[in-house]
């Protein structure tokens, strides 16, 4: 049983995004919890969701201008936060309809900006429901540091923003500068915001605030031992969601949120069937424990069919003219790890992933060997004649997207080499290298194999 959690933690590991996305998943998770006992407290709990909704409006623009989105969302929603604390203190609008006023008109310029510039694509779908395995380098390293300048800032003032929390009128009356500690409490919900909905997306990302909360204050009462239980329950819920999330293939954000759920349930069970405070940390633990090794059942039953595909291959080779420096290579039997022998292999699991994350941070990958399978097709266009492997993947708004790598014998501008059928399933193997056209870079795979194989995998892929 733990052999199995092992190996398939292992295998996770291998690949870089997801190490990427448990480092950045589980700060924000930390400081989502941390910031949503206060606000849930505060009766402002649905700030989240309002903000995440800036956030995408946002993202729009900045997707329409070309720039960075997170230079563009954070000093927007931070704006906006402000903006919803004046509007509640002067008492213009109420609270929840003001978030609802402000979430609702972002929402729908951001639809609008982007069905007039890339039109409602996948990218859309990412933005929405969130997208944890397609973060770059830049976006990560941003990311980690403003979770840590968040978590700093929360510990600092930590009495400060329980006073706050609990009876803003008379810490006022003691001499607290409730503004200015409002302000810190909507600027630092405001960066995680940003920051959680490339994780979980915009309608998702207010669950990462609320739940953690309200599921610690089924158990506890006292303020420090809420806002540790939360910190808990979020990164569990977080690592267990991502595990669930690699095994099933299911939405990564919506995975850790379905968590969220049934561990606020437990709570909650746990709380109408105990009654003393050492029953209740006993039922916690063992709730914890047993999840685990249930997680490792899940992996045994679905081992076989995540290698289904890499038991028997039979490989016919193609008879063509090829280059002098084409050398056809049968291919060597699959292994687990994603990256052996020097040869990055994309996998049939986790393939959109995989080579998403190759677009994203290119520089880590240009002049490394590549392979992969998928169906085989070549598109003619004025510019030339381009030879593509791939594999189609979920859309949105009803067109299926596609994901892989355009595929050239070096030299590449040359016309005489034949290629298989189109649609013929393919084993491809190359380095990664770029080049520039209408002064735009492009990557492709330099081939040094390119094997028809008889046995085909999933030509339709989910993650």
């Amino acid at each position: 049983m733990s052999n199995t959690i092992f190996s398939t933690l292992a295998e996770m590991f291998n690949y870089a995004f997801l190490v990427r996305a448990f480092v950045v998943g589980a700060l924000v998770s930390i400081c989502a919890a941390l910031l949503g006992v206060s606000l849930v407290l505060k009766r402002y709990s649905m700030i989240g969701d309002g903000l995440s909704h800036v956030g995408f409006g946002a993202l729009a623009i900045a997707t329409a201008f070309n720039v960075a989105p997170l230079s563009v969302s954070i000093p927007v929603v931070i704006a906006a936060a402000f903006l919803l604390l004046h509007l509640g203190e002067k008492r213009l609008i109420k609270g929840d309809a003001a978030i609802a006023l402000v979430s609702t008109s972002s929402l729908a310029l951001g639809v609008v900006i982007i069905s007039q510039t890339t039109g409602m694509n996948t990218d859309v779908c990412n933005y929405l429901f969130g997208s944890i395995l397609a973060m770059n380098k830049s976006d990560v390293y941003l990311s980690v540091v403003l979770s840590i300048v968040t978590l700093v800032l929360f510990v600092v003032f930590y009495h400060k923003l329980f006073a706050l929390t609990f009876d803003e009128t008379f810490a006022k009356a003691t001499g607290l500068k409730t503004g200015l500690y409002n302000m810190l409490i909507a600027f630092l919900t405001a960066i995680i915001i940003v920051v959680g909905m490339r994780m979980m997306g915009a309608m998702l990302i207010s669950a990462l605030i609320i739940f953690p909360a309200l599921t610690s204050m089924r158990l506890f009462k006292k303020f420090k031992s809420v806002s540790v239980c939360s910190v808990c329950v979020s990164i569990f819920c977080f690592f267990i969601g991502v595990v669930v999330s690699y095994i099933y293939a299911t939405p990564t954000g919506a995975s850790v949120v379905l968590l969220n759920i049934c561990a606020f349930a437990l709570f909650w069970l746990i709380k109408v069937l105990t009654k003393t405070t050492v029953k209740k940390l006993g039922a916690v633990a063992f709730i914890c424990a047993a999840l685990f090794p249930a997680c490792g059942n899940v992996r045994k039953q679905q081992q076989s069919f995540a290698f289904a595909s890499v038991e028997s291959n039979s490989v016919g080779t193609l008879s063509v003219d090829l280059p002098e420096n084409a050398v056809e290579t049968a291919p060597s039997p699959k292994k687990p790890a994603s990256q052996q022998g020097g040869i990055i292999e994309i996998k049939e699991k986790m393939f959109l992933a995989q080579t998403n994350d190759v677009y994203l941070n290119a520089e880590d990958y240009l002049g490394k060997t590549i392979k992969l399978e998928g169906l085989f097709k070549r598109e003619q266009s004025e510019y030339g004649d381009y030879c593509f492997v791939l594999r189609y993947g979920p859309g949105c708004c009803g067109s299926d997207g596609n994901a892989g790598f355009e595929i050239a014998w070096e030299p590449r501008n040359q016309t005489l080499v034949k290629y298989p059928n189109i649609d013929n399933w393919v084993e491809a193997t190359g380095v990664l290298k770029t080049y520039e056209e209408d002064g735009y870079p492009y990557l492709y795979i330099a081939l040094s194999s390119l094997n028809v194989l008889d046995k085909r995998g999933a030509e339709f892929v989910t993650q």
